[in-house]
């Protein structure tokens, strides 16, 4: 079984620059959602969920390039054998939560730099896990995925999946919530900001971590996490085609989602362009300080004009007049 919005494709602009994805994810009891579904998928491996008695098998994907789980390093000199096997991990954060709506799990999915050669891809996701593990107390699942070989899929899309439990670890087990799951007056009381910023510290800090990692193999190329309107970038998001559209589509039958999603994408593409087209061929309108300096250029210029005309042909007399005819008007 695989669930239905996992792995959604990324569709990428053919052009030589890195490019930025970092997508959070929950998973929990509201929706249905199984942590030992969700671990054996990415890790491609078969996953018993004690809860369910359901059997989760996906031991025959080829595209799982590397897979361990991410301890905090407190533990490094601990025994903790019980968390790094990942069937016994995920049913025991299945075990541990007792409310019908439940988080379980939340991932990190992020892109990686087809730049990079693929050891360098590993450490770069592989110290972005022991970081969050490291802040946050949790387990990380990391698998890092190959592109997918099949028609319409991206050859340039390496990317990881961060599969981290929503408890701390122990030595013992899984302990208590992580402050990620706390909410906002919890995490007030506590001196902690806002959980989105959360989100937004991790953003970044995966942008930087990228771009460190490429800095070090002589890598060009950067990413941001910023969005385009505050990078000052006036183009269109790259869009993105859902799960269930794409995998119809990958099967050689007609998505109206997939289609339609296409068609409103060119129309704000081509409505961006006209509007752009627009700005460029009117005129901007001038400041006040702009209207000041062209009147006083305009003065002048006329003064210089009457005076010429009083050397070469202008009786004095005359210009005397109309100054003056003009000055009492």
């Amino acid at each position: 079984m695989v669930e239905s919005n996992l792995c959604r494709p990324i569709e990428r602009e053919l052009i030589d620059v890195a490019v930025y994805y970092l997508n959070l994810k929950t998973f929990g009891r509201a929706n249905g959602s199984s942590a030992a579904s969700a671990a054996a998928y990415r890790a491609g491996e078969r996953i018993r969920d004690a809860r369910t008695g359901k059997t989760y098998d996906h031991s025959e994907r080829q595209d799982v390039m590397h897979k361990e789980i991410v301890l905090p390093s407190r533990f490094a000199g601990d025994d903790m054998e019980w968390a790094k096997d990942r069937e016994n991990l995920w049913n025991a954060a299945e075990g541990a939560e007792i409310r019908k709506n439940a988080r379980v799990a939340r991932e990190y999915l992020v892109a990686l730099p087809v730049e990079l050669s693929p050891g360098d891809r590993l450490n770069l996701v592989r110290g972005f896990a022991r970081e969050l593990s490291d802040r946050y107390g949790f387990a990380v699942d990391l698998a890092v995925h190959a592109p997918r070989d099949f028609p319409g899929s991206d050859p340039r899309n390496y990317h990881a999946h961060l599969l981290a439990t929503t408890r701390e670890v122990t030595i013992e087990g899984l302990g208590a919530k992580t402050t990620l799951e706390m909410n906002d007056d919890h995490r007030r009381r506590l001196g902690l900001k806002p959980g989105i910023q959360e989100l937004l510290h991790v953003r970044e800090r995966w942008a930087a971590a990228a771009n460190e990692a490429m800095r070090e193999a002589h890598v060009s190329a950067r990413i941001d996490h910023r969005s385009f309107e505050a990078q000052g970038i006036d183009r269109e998001p790259r869009r993105r085609i859902p799960q269930a559209a794409f995998e119809m589509e990958r099967h050689g039958y007609r998505s109206v989602v997939g289609d339609r999603m296409r068609e409103d994408y060119q129309a704000r593409v081509e409505a961006r362009l006209a509007k752009t087209s627009s700005q460029q061929a009117s005129p901007k309108p001038q400041s006040l300080e702009e209207i000041r300096r062209e009147a006083r250029e305009n003065w002048l210029r006329m003064r210089q004009d009457r005076s010429h005309g009083q050397d070469e042909s202008t009786p004095a007399s005359t210009l005397d007049r109309s100054r003056g005819e003009d000055l009492s008007r």
